[in-house]
């Protein structure tokens, strides 16, 4: 049974609502996890099982050459990693980031949306959750995709 009344979830279902709404949840959510305020994220989705967040290019995530920095895109992928797993996680159980696998595809030249999907069904198979991942640039080509690994335990 997925954790309805979890943090981030109540949060995002109370604040996308409002005027403005999701813009705060993303200041809210880089608030409890400082790492991610250098990406600047804007979170456009979060439900069980999927979350979805624009990493917006600009200078101080482009590389030398003028894209999203491969960590940059990595570091959103992992927000919207984070946001899913919260919402996702199952009453009793907790979960940490095991590895991440990705392969960069195509040069990041725009704003990119960072997405993680998981099967509902990974949850209780196992300790070992994959989350689907990928970066989409504005003009629908994945520039990185990749899977994020998570271990899942019961809380003590």
């Amino acid at each position: 049974m997925i954790a309805m009344a979890n943090q981030v979830l109540g949060m995002w279902e109370k604040f996308r609502v409002m005027p403005g709404g999701t813009r705060a949840f993303s200041v809210a959510f880089t608030w409890k996890a400082p790492y991610f305020r250098s990406i600047r994220p804007r979170f456009v989705h979060v439900s069980p099982n999927y979350a979805s967040l624009v990493l917006p290019k600009r200078r101080a995530v482009q590389n030398h050459i003028g894209t999203v920095h491969a960590i940059a895109v990595c570091n959103g992928l992992e927000a919207a990693m984070g946001a899913l797993a919260e919402a996702t996680v199952p009453s009793g159980k907790r979960w940490l980031p095991k590895g991440m696998e990705v392969a960069y595809l195509a040069k990041s030249t725009s704003d990119l949306t960072c997405s993680a999907e998981t099967d509902p069904d990974a949850w209780t198979a196992g300790p070992d959750v994959p989350v689907r991942v990928k970066a989409t640039r504005e003009d629908g080509t994945v520039v990185v995709e990749g899977t994020i690994n998570l271990w899942v335990t019961d809380k003590r």
